[in-house]
């Protein structure tokens, strides 16, 4: 998979990156972090999360309990978008089986998002100031939306609050590692938010679902070639 990720030339991202990049980590890895887009040291390296971004995150995993080589790392798209504009709904598309299957092979208790295009394959219509750090179960897994740490590396009071939520993280990985039932009851309810963080509110405008997604929180159709299936 990860060498049909490093030739796919499924968008035209291909003709702007440097190298692709797929994830990393343990198949066996309890936890998935899933980020928007690689960046450009994520370019140059091939690796996911090795900038200044990475960085802080390797921090909040030690918050968290965690080290990096027992996660796995991926992105939404494997491909870093020119300039780090936003990903583009095509691009989403294009890469939607590669993360399908990265989810299948790994496997995790718990998929931990980052940002907010990560967030609407889960939490679609959400806004991830008034959610993030609450649960929801999908599908017999834990899914948590998390600000992305570049975030918090333009407006520091987000810092604090990603610290406090990682920390919250690691206890919600132990409880699921001992079986608890009912660790996301209430967390989110499916029609709506049960509870806002009104101390985020400021963010509602910037962490909007993401423009260009269908009903639903599914991409919409690409504008270019159509999608085949690359793995049957």
């Amino acid at each position: 998979m990860y060498e049909v990720i490093r030739d796919c030339r499924l968008c035209r991202l291909w003709e702007t990156r440097s190298r692709a990049v797929p994830g990393e980590g343990p198949l066996d890895a309890e936890v998935m972090f899933i980020g928007e887009a690689p960046g450009v040291n994520e370019d140059r390296q091939g690796r996911p999360f090795v900038g200044a971004a990475g960085q802080f995150l390797d921090e909040l995993l030690g918050e968290a309990g965690l080290r990096r080589e027992e996660v796995y790392i991926c992105n939404v798209l494997k491909c870093r978008p020119p300039g780090n504009r936003d990903p583009l709904p095509g691009e989403i598309a294009a890469c939607a089986e590669y993360l399908d299957l990265q989810i299948d092979l790994v496997d995790p208790l718990v998929i931990v998002t980052l940002g907010r295009f990560s967030m609407a394959r889960w939490f679609p219509q959400q806004s991830i100031s008034r959610i993030h750090g609450r649960p929801r179960e999908v599908d017999g897994r834990l899914i948590v939306p998390m600000f992305h740490p570049a975030a918090a590396l333009r407006q520091a009071n987000l810092k604090e609050v990603m610290v406090e939520d990682f920390r919250m993280l690691g206890a919600l990985i132990g409880r699921v590692r001992a079986g608890e039932p009912g660790v996301a009851s209430g967390a989110v309810a499916d029609g709506g938010v049960s509870r806002e963080r009104g101390t985020m509110a400021r963010q509602e405008e910037a962490e909007s679902v993401p423009p260009g997604l269908a009903p639903g929180g599914a991409p919409a159709a690409p504008t270019g070639p159509q999608q085949i299936p690359l793995f049957e």
